[in-house]
């Protein structure tokens, strides 16, 4: 997962929005890291989960200063409606009272949105972005987990997953398409 996102890093642009899809232990935070490796960052990449986000900075593959904003969206859009409003209006006044609102829609021509959890919160923010989905399917085999006191199976760092990019956007839908034709 790491060396995956130090690939992507080397793709990214100011203004590009990223969103990181998966379940617990998916190895989002993982990816988040290589994303970090790749644009140069020098602080520890962590996940924001009480923080919501961080803000942290490094540089572009052709130099240029990069300002890399890691979001955890798991706590965001809870059920907390005013009345007649919906979960896309909620959800913008949550970034709005933490200050990500304006970033997220209209990001800075040296920044990059890195959001985990951020899938409900894709129609309403980016018209261009990446959606990254990560599938770890849970261990079949024996030995390929560990079991816990009660006897349950417990996920291990091992494992395969399986990355799943939706470029949505015209300039995404290139970027990736000569990623792959590459290959």
């Amino acid at each position: 997962m790491r060396a995956l996102g130090i690939r992507l890093a080397g793709l990214l642009r100011g203004g590009d929005v990223l969103l990181l899809s998966g379940p617990l232990g998916a190895g989002k935070t993982t990816f988040a890291q290589g994303i970090g490796a790749g644009l140069h960052v020098n602080e520890p990449v962590v996940s924001p989960t009480f923080t919501i986000a961080r803000e942290l900075h490094g540089r572009f593959a052709d130099g240029t200063p990069a300002t890399l904003i890691h979001v955890d969206a798991y706590r965001l859009g809870g059920n907390a409606y005013a009345p007649g409003q919906d979960s896309v209006d909620r959800l913008l006044d949550e970034l709005e009272s933490i200050g990500l609102d304006e970033e997220l829609e209209n990001p800075s021509d040296n920044t990059v949105i890195l959001m985990e959890w951020g899938e409900q919160m894709a129609a309403a923010l980016a018209d261009e972005r990446l959606e990254i989905h990560i599938c770890r399917p849970l261990p079949a085999a024996p030995g390929a987990h560990s079991e816990t006191d009660d006897g349950m199976s417990e996920l291990t760092s091992d494992g395969t997953r399986t990355v799943k990019l939706v470029p949505v956007g015209e300039p995404w839908q290139q970027r990736i398409g000569r990623v792959i034709d590459a290959q």
